[in-house]
């Protein structure tokens, strides 16, 4: 993918405050990062590097013209805190959300509207750390629909490569709406009892 190594900005989680510890939240330090990039977007678009470390995260949105990049010792840890998952409408064609009526929580890493984005790395991992969510799950305490570790809504031009996901909350990558998507290198872990780990749903993609 042409813009894998073509980015004119780049700046690393640390420069934003965050903290790879395993226990400190990063959910304002990604959203920071990004908000600060977006202003590159059309000066050549712009990287956010994750280096080393556990990242504990909620739920943040990428740009267009954006690379997020993980070293290979970096892990994405999906935070616990049901406060750092939004709550969107469910999907147009849907109607309601799969796990309950009501709307769903937003994925991981989502994005809408837009182009040219890559969600990549040297193997780093993105953890779901999904036994939260199937315990919910399994004891019907779900108010609305469990998120997805990476979904990009209405969107072209979309490459998910070189990636470990592990123990996702439901399914693991859902591009939907969406053209032109690359998914390649990626490596899917989750025990066989979890509920809907499914791998890659590309879903109303052309």
């Amino acid at each position: 993918y042409s813009a894998l190594n073509c980015r004119a900005h780049s700046v690393s989680l640390k420069d934003f405050g965050g903290v790879g510890d395993g226990k400190t939240s990063n959910t304002k330090a990604f959203k920071s990062a990004i908000s600060h990039l977006s202003q590159n977007a059309s000066e050549g678009g712009s990287q956010l590097y994750v280096p080393a470390g556990k990242w504990l995260t909620g739920s943040f949105s990428l740009i267009s013209h954006f690379t997020l990049y993980l070293h290979k010792d970096a892990v994405l840890l999906a935070s616990q805190d049901i406060n750092e998952w939004p709550v969107i409408k469910p999907l147009p064609s849907y109607g309601r959300g799969r796990d309950a009526a009501a709307g769903r929580h937003t994925s991981l890493i989502f994005g809408t509207n837009l182009t040219d984005v890559i969600v990549t790395g040297d193997n780093g991992t993105i953890d779901g750390q999904g036994s939260f969510w199937w315990q919910q799950f399994h004891n019907k305490k779900l108010k609305y629909t469990r998120p997805y570790l990476i979904e990009l809504m209405f969107s072209d031009n979309i490459q998910i490569s070189n990636l470990t996901l592990l123990d996702s909350p439901s399914w693991n990558i859902h591009p939907v709406y969406s053209s032109n998507i690359i998914i390649k290198g990626i490596t899917i872990i989750a025990p066989i009892r979890s509920p809907n780990t499914d791998g890659i749903n590309p879903d109303s993609c052309t």
